[in-house]
């Protein structure tokens, strides 16, 4: 029997504790994420964000370095969307496998968790 997959329903990324502040405001302000309700449970640290049908869960977690795994967001215009971080002040990190015909670049968040940002009408 196949597995009957409904949808995405969130991602997680964590940060280090000393870089929460600095997270929640690149997630909610630069990144534009809609901050929203956690469960008492899970209210201690971090934040949950929506965008569309899919949540993004910011957890706190020590010691853990960067790496190459990455959440993916598509934009209308990845220029204007460069230009946007570009003046929020965040480092655009050099495409090492560039696609061809794919408009993309990277980022890390404060957490040093790496994103993609991709052009909504680019093959990927």
């Amino acid at each position: 029997m196949a597995l009957d997959r409904v949808a995405l329903h969130h991602v997680n990324v964590t940060v280090p504790g000393d870089a929460e502040v600095a997270a929640k405001h690149f997630y909610r302000h630069v990144l534009g994420l809609d901050e929203i309700f956690k469960p008492d449970a899970a209210r201690s640290r971090g934040a949950w964000y929506q965008l569309g049908a899919v949540q993004l869960h910011l957890s706190i977690e020590d010691g853990q370095p960067p790496s190459r795994r990455h959440v993916c967001y598509q934009v209308r215009d990845v220029t204007a969307a460069e230009r946007h971080f570009r003046d929020a002040g965040i480092e655009i990190l050099d495409d090492e496998r560039p696609i061809s015909g794919v408009q993309r670049f990277f980022l890390r968040d404060p957490g040093g968790n790496r994103i993609e940002i991709t052009q909504a009408d680019s093959e990927n």
